[in-house]
C-alpha cells in the first residue's frame, strides 16, 4: 500500500512537471519578440512632436491588425533639445546601452550627418520622416533610409513653372544650414536646363535678426531681378515675408515661390504671415484622398486634444504621414527579418580606440536594412516603394496662396509637366507640357491676375551702364575720345542710332556711356568678350558694332539688327588681260597646256609606230621621221595635216583624237574671246579655296568674330594675320602674301564698304561667303527692354532719322560704284577634262597594245630561235631591224604601177651594165640586178645583201681594175636617179622573194 501510494506520487509529481514544460512553452510560444527601436525627435518642435504621436498610433494600428506577428516594435525615445550635440548624444545611448536595432530620427538635416555616420559603424539603420536634404544621399551610407522625399525631387517642378512664364532669372533665397544648402545644386542646375540662371544667392542665417533680414531684402530691392524662390522652414519664413511686406516687396512687380519646406506647413503658420503672403505660389507633394486618410486625421484630432488642447490648431501635415508610413515599414521589416536572436558583437577595434567607437555592432542590421529596402505597401501619404534607400516621386501640387488658405491650380508630373487636372480625359493631353495656360486661375503679388515680367530698371536711381567698345579703326560705327578730365566723349553711327532708339521708347530710361578698355585707354577685349560682360553683370546694355551671332546668343539677347551685314572677302584687282602681250596663254591653266602638249606628242609618236612599216610618208632619215611626228601630232590641232594614214587602227586613234582635239579648240577660243571682251576690274583671287590650296596669309579685324570663322573654313591659325584699320588693312594687301603681306582680307560688309570707299581703284569685294543677322544691341537674357526696344529700332529705321543717320557716317563717305557684282573669269583647267584624256589615253595604250601583239605574232620565228648564238640582245636587235624595214607584204608596196617601170626599165639596165668591167661580163641580167639592189641607206660602192648575212657584191669590180664609163655624159646624173629608183622597185620584189625563201627553209 505504501508502494502504491509512492508510485502514485511520482506520477503525479511527473505529470505536473510535464503540464509546467508544455505550459512553458506555450506561453513561450504566445509572447511576441521585442525589437528596440531608438525614437530621436525634438519634442520643442511641433514636427517632432506630431511624429511621435503618429508613430504610436501607426505601431498600435498596425499590431492590432496583425497579432499573429512575432515581433513588436519597443520604443525608446530620446529628446534631441533642438541641436546637434543632444541628437548625437541621444544617438549613442541608444546604440551603446539600449542596443536598439534601429532609429527612427531625426528631425532637422542638420542632425543626421552625424547619425548616419552612427548607424554606418553599428550597422544600425537610421529613418528620417523629415530630414529632406539633399546631401544626406543614401550613397554616403547603406544603413540610411529616406521614409520622405529629399528636396531635389521638386525643382523640376519649380524649373517648369518658370519656364512657363518666361523668366530667365531666379534668385533663391535659402536658410544657411545643411536643410538651405542642400538644395541649391540641383535647383541652379533644373533652372539652367531651361535657359534661366541665378544671378545671385540670397543666404539668411538660420537665427537671422530682424536686422539681419532686412538687410538682405535691401539687396534684392536694388537689384533688376524680381523673381524669388524661398526655401526654409516655415518659422523663418513667415518672418521673411512679413519683413518684405514692410519694404514693398509684396507688389505686382515681384514673383515669390516657395518650396515644399514652407508649402506644407503652412496651415502651421502664424495667420497673419500667411496673409501678407497673398499671390505666392509654391510646389508640394500630391496626397491620394483616401477614406483610412480622412479618418485617421479625425483619430489624429481626438488624440492631439486629449494629450495638448492647446495644439488644436496645428493641423497634421505631410511629415506626420511620413512618420506614420516609417513606422508601418519598420515593423513589416523587422517581421520579415525574422530577428529571433537579434544582439550585438563586439567589434574590432584597438585598445587606444576612444569610448565615442567602442560601442558594438547589430549582427540584425544587414538582413533589418535589406528588408526594409523591399518593402512596399499604400500608407497615408500614398505608395510606399523605395528606390536606393528614398521614395519615389510622386506628382507636385502647384499651389497658390489665397488668404487664409491655399488652392490647388495645376500639378506637375516629370512625364507630362504642367497640367491643370491630374487624370487625363483626352489622349491628347498626355504630351508634355509646360505651358502657363494649363495653370487654373492665378492670384499674383499685389492682388493682380497677371504675372510680372520678373525684371524690371533697379529702383536705387542709377543709370543703366551701356558699354561701348573701342576701336582703333573704322571710327565711323563707334568713336570714343578721352578728354584732359578722363572724361569721355562717344560718338559714330552706332551710338547716334542707340540714342534716337532710347529717345523713341515710350518711358525714359536714363543711362550713361562706359567704354570697355584698360585704365591706359587701349581695348579690353574682343567683341566676345565686351559681349560677356553684360553675362556677368559688369554692363546692363552693349551698343556698338556687335553681330548677332547664334554662339552669343546663348548668355545675351539681341534685339532687332538695325544694320544688315555678312563677312565678305577683300582681294587687289587683277591687271587688265586685254592689254597683256600673254593674253593668249591665260585660257588655259598650266596643268592643261602641260597635258594638252604631251597628249599631242603622244599621239604623233602613236602614228608614226602604226605608220613606218607601210608608209612612205613616215619613213626616211632620222630627224626626217622625228619632225614628221611633231608636224603630223600639231598639224592635227588646225586640222592642217596633208600625210595620208593607211593603217585601220591609226584612222581609229585618229577619229577619238579629232573629237578632242575639237573640244579643247573651241573652249579655248570661248575663253579667250570672254577674257577680252569682259569688264576690265577683276579679282585676282575669287575662290577661298584657292586660297587654301596655295596656303596663303589672310587677314582679318582682330576683335572681330571673323576669325573664328576663318577657323572654321580650315585656315591655318598661322596664316591669319590681324589688322586694326583699314590704313593696316592696305598695308597688307598691297605687299602680297609672299611679302610679309596677305592675300585677301575678310571683313563684315559694312566696313568693307568703308574700305573700299577710300581705295577702290586698287581693291574690290567678291561676293558674300556668309551671312550674319546684322548689327544688334546687347542685353541681359530676359530683359524686359529687349521687347521695346527691337519696336523702337523698327520705328526708327522706317523713318527719315535713320537716312540722315547713315548719310552722316556712311553714305556721304562712299563715293566709288559697288564692284561686288563684277563677273570673274577663271582659266580652264584640267579639271574640267581630266575625263576626255583619260578615255583618250586608254584607247591609245590598247591600240599600241593590239599592233605590238600583231608585230610579235609576224616574226615569232626570230623570238621563238633557239640557237645558241641567238641571245635576247641579237633578237630584240633584229627585231627593231625588222620593224625599221618595209612590210612588202602590206598593199602600199603591191601597186601595180611601180611593177610595168621595172619592166620598162629592165633593158636599160643590162646594157648599162656592158660598159662594166670585164669581169662583170658574164653576170647574167638578173645577177646584176640582184647585185646592185641598194638598201634603205644612201647609194654607195658597196651594198649589202638583202639577208643580212655578211655577203657582199663588188658592182664596180676591183679598185684597180676598174674602167671608165664610156656611158658617162652630161646626162648622166638624171640617169642615175632613174634608175635607182627603178632598181630599187626590183630590189623590193626580189627581197620579198628571197624572204620567202628563207623562211621555208628555216
Amino acid at each position: 500500500m505504501k508502494q502504491k501510494s509512492i508510485q502514485i506520487a511520482i506520477f503525479n509529481a511527473l505529470f505536473y512537471f510535464f503540464v509546467c514544460i508544455i505550459t512553458r512553452m506555450v506561453l513561450a510560444e504566445a509572447t511576441p519578440i521585442a525589437v528596440r527601436v531608438g525614437v530621436i525627435l525634438d519634442r520643442g518642435d511641433y514636427v517632432g512632436e506630431m511624429g511621435l504621436n503618429c508613430i504610436s498610433m501607426a505601431l498600435s494600428d498596425f499590431y492590432d491588425k496583425n497579432r499573429h506577428y512575432k515581433t513588436r516594435l519597443v520604443l525608446n525615445v530620446r529628446d534631441s533639445k533642438a541641436n546637434v550635440v543632444g541628437a548625437a548624444a541621444a544617438a549613442l545611448d541608444l546604440l551603446k546601452n539600449v542596443e536598439v536595432q534601429a532609429i527612427i530620427g531625426p528631425i532637422f538635416s542638420t542632425q543626421a550627418n552625424f547619425l548616419i555616420a552612427l548607424g554606418e559603424k553599428a550597422q544600425v539603420p537610421i529613418i528620417t520622416f523629415s530630414a529632406t536634404s539633399p546631401s544626406l544621399s543614401s550613397i554616403r551610407s547603406s544603413y540610411f533610409f529616406r521614409a520622405n522625399l529629399d528636396d531635389s525631387s521638386q525643382v523640376q517642378a519649380i524649373a517648369g513653372i518658370v519656364q512657363a512664364f518666361g523668366w530667365r532669372k531666379v534668385v533663391p533665397i535659402y536658410e544657411d544650414n545643411e536643410f538651405g544648402q542642400g538644395i541649391v545644386p540641383y535647383l541652379t542646375d533644373a533652372l539652367e536646363q531651361v535657359n534661366a540662371r541665378v544671378p545671385y544667392r540670397s543666404v539668411v542665417p538660420s537665427v537671422a535678426t530682424d536686422s539681419q533680414i532686412l538687410t538682405e531684402l535691401h539687396k534684392l530691392m536694388t537689384m533688376p531681378t524680381r523673381v524669388f524662390v524661398v526655401h526654409m522652414r516655415a518659422t523663418l519664413g513667415s518672418r521673411l515675408f512679413l519683413k518684405a511686406e514692410q519694404f514693398g516687396m509684396m507688389s505686382e512687380d515681384y514673383v515669390w515661390i516657395i518650396t515644399d519646406g514652407m508649402a506644407n506647413e503652412i496651415d502651421s503658420m502664424d495667420p497673419s504671415a500667411i496673409e501678407v503672403m497673398l499671390g505666392v505660389i509654391g510646389v508640394q507633394p500630391h496626397i491620394p484622398k483616401t477614406k483610412e486618410l480622412e479618418n485617421f486625421k479625425i483619430r489624429y484630432k481626438i488624440r492631439l486634444q486629449q494629450n495638448n488642447p492647446i495644439a488644436l490648431s496645428q493641423e497634421l501635415n505631410i511629415f506626420g504621414l511620413w512618420a506614420y508610413d516609417s513606422a508601418i515599414a519598420l515593423a513589416m521589416a523587422a517581421e520579415k527579418a525574422l530577428l529571433t536572436n537579434a544582439t550585438f558583437d563586439m567589434a574590432d577595434v584597438s585598445r587606444n580606440t576612444t569610448d565615442l567607437e567602442a560601442f558594438r555592432v547589430s549582427n540584425a542590421g544587414p538582413k533589418l536594412i535589406q528588408a526594409l529596402s523591399g518593402t512596399t505597401f499604400r500608407g497615408l501619404s500614398g505608395n510606399f516603394r523605395s528606390d536606393d534607400g528614398r521614395l519615389r516621386s510622386p506628382p507636385y501640387e502647384i499651389v497658390n496662396v489665397v488668404s487664409p488658405a491655399v488652392r490647388v491650380v495645376g500639378y506637375w508630373r516629370k512625364a507630362y509637366g504642367i497640367t491643370r487636372k491630374l487624370k487625363f480625359t483626352d489622349d491628347n493631353a498626355k504630351k508634355y507640357s509646360t505651358s502657363k495656360f494649363n495653370l487654373g486661375s492665378t492670384i499674383w503679388p499685389g492682388d493682380k491676375t497677371s504675372p510680372s515680367k520678373g525684371w524690371v530698371i533697379p529702383t536705387n536711381g542709377k543709370k543703366l551702364k551701356v558699354g561701348v567698345p573701342v576701336k582703333m579703326g573704322f571710327t565711323e560705327f563707334v568713336s570714343v575720345n578721352w578728354n584732359a578730365d578722363n572724361s569721355t566723349i562717344v560718338e559714330g553711327y552706332c551710338v547716334e542710332v542707340f540714342d534716337a532708339v532710347m529717345a523713341a521708347l515710350p518711358y525714359g530710361v536714363p543711362y550713361e556711356y562706359v567704354p570697355f578698355a584698360t585704365p591706359d585707354h587701349k581695348r579690353a577685349g574682343t567683341y566676345n568678350d565686351l559681349t560677356y560682360q553684360v553675362y556677368l553683370g559688369n554692363y546692363d546694355v552693349v551698343a556698338g558694332d556687335v553681330t548677332i551671332s547664334a554662339n552669343r546668343s546663348q548668355y545675351v539677347d539681341f534685339t532687332l539688327p538695325y544694320l544688315a551685314t555678312g563677312v565678305s572677302m577683300v582681294v587687289p584687282i587683277k591687271e587688265d588681260m586685254s592689254n597683256n602681250a600673254w593674253v593668249f596663254v591665260t585660257p588655259l591653266t598650266k596643268e592643261l597646256w602641260l597635258t594638252s602638249f604631251c597628249s599631242f606628242v603622244f599621239i604623233g609618236s602613236l602614228i608614226w609606230i602604226l605608220e613606218h612599216r607601210i608608209n612612205e610618208d613616215f619613213r626616211g632619215p632620222p630627224w626626217h621621221q622625228v619632225g614628221m611626228i611633231f608636224w603630223f601630232a600639231f598639224s592635227t590641232m588646225v586640222f592642217s595635216h596633208k600625210e595620208r594614214v593607211i593603217s585601220n587602227l591609226a584612222r581609229f586613234v585618229l577619229i577619238i583624237w579629232f573629237l578632242v582635239v575639237l573640244i579643247l579648240t573651241q573652249s579655248y577660243t570661248a575663253s579667250l574671246a570672254s577674257m577680252l571682251t569682259v569688264q576690265k576690274l577683276q579679282p585676282k583671287v575669287t575662290d577661298i579655296n584657292v586660297l587654301l590650296e596655295n596656303k596663303d596669309y589672310v587677314g582679318c579685324s582682330k576683335a572681330s568674330f571673323v576669325v573664328e570663322y576663318l577657323k572654321m573654313m580650315n585656315f591655318n591659325e598661322s596664316r591669319i594675320v590681324k589688322f586694326d584699320s583699314a590704313e593696316e588693312m592696305d598695308r597688307l594687301l598691297s605687299k602680297g602674301s609672299g611679302n610679309g603681306g596677305i592675300a585677301a582680307a575678310f571683313h563684315e560688309i559694312p566696313y568693307i564698304k568703308l574700305f573700299l570707299s577710300k581705295y577702290c581703284s586698287k581693291y574690290i569685294m567678291v561676293d558674300p561667303m556668309y551671312k550674319a543677322d546684322g548689327f544688334g544691341f546687347v542685353f541681359p537674357i530676359g530683359s524686359p527692354l529687349v521687347r521695346d526696344v527691337s519696336r523702337a529700332i523698327l520705328n526708327v529705321t522706317e523713318s527719315k532719322k535713320m537716312v540722315e543717320i547713315e548719310r552722316k557716317w556712311l553714305s556721304g563717305k562712299t563715293n566709288c560704284q559697288d564692284p561686288s557684282a563684277l563677273n570673274s573669269q577663271k582659266s580652264l583647267g584640267l579639271r574640267s577634262f581630266w575625263g576626255l584624256f583619260l578615255i583618250v589615253g586608254i584607247i591609245e595604250i590598247l591600240v599600241f597594245i593590239i599592233y605590238v601583239v600583231m608585230f610579235l605574232r609576224e616574226h615569232w620565228h626570230v623570238v621563238k630561235r633557239s640557237d645558241p648564238e641567238s641571245t635576247i640582245r641579237k633578237k630584240m636587235t633584229e627585231l627593231f631591224q625588222r620593224f625599221d624595214n618595209r612590210d612588202l607584204s602590206s598593199h602600199t608596196f603591191k601597186n601595180s604601177r611601180l611593177t610595168e617601170r621595172d619592166n620598162k626599165s629592165r633593158d636599160d639596165c643590162v646594157g648599162m651594165s656592158m660598159y662594166s668591167s670585164p669581169q662583170n661580163h658574164n653576170l647574167s641580167p638578173s645577177s646584176f640586178v640582184l647585185a646592185s639592189l641598194p638598201t634603205n641607206d644612201p647609194p654607195s660602192p658597196i651594198f649589202s645583201s638583202p639577208r643580212g648575212h655578211g655577203h657582199t657584191t663588188n658592182f664596180q669590180g676591183d679598185q684597180g681594175n676598174s674602167v671608165e664609163n664610156p656611158m658617162a655624159n652630161k646626162q648622166g646624173e638624171a640617169s642615175t636617179t632613174k634608175d635607182q629608183e627603178i632598181v630599187l622597185a626590183i630590189q623590193n620584189e626580189n627581197d620579198q622573194t628571197i624572204s620567202t625563201s628563207t623562211q621555208t627553209g628555216n
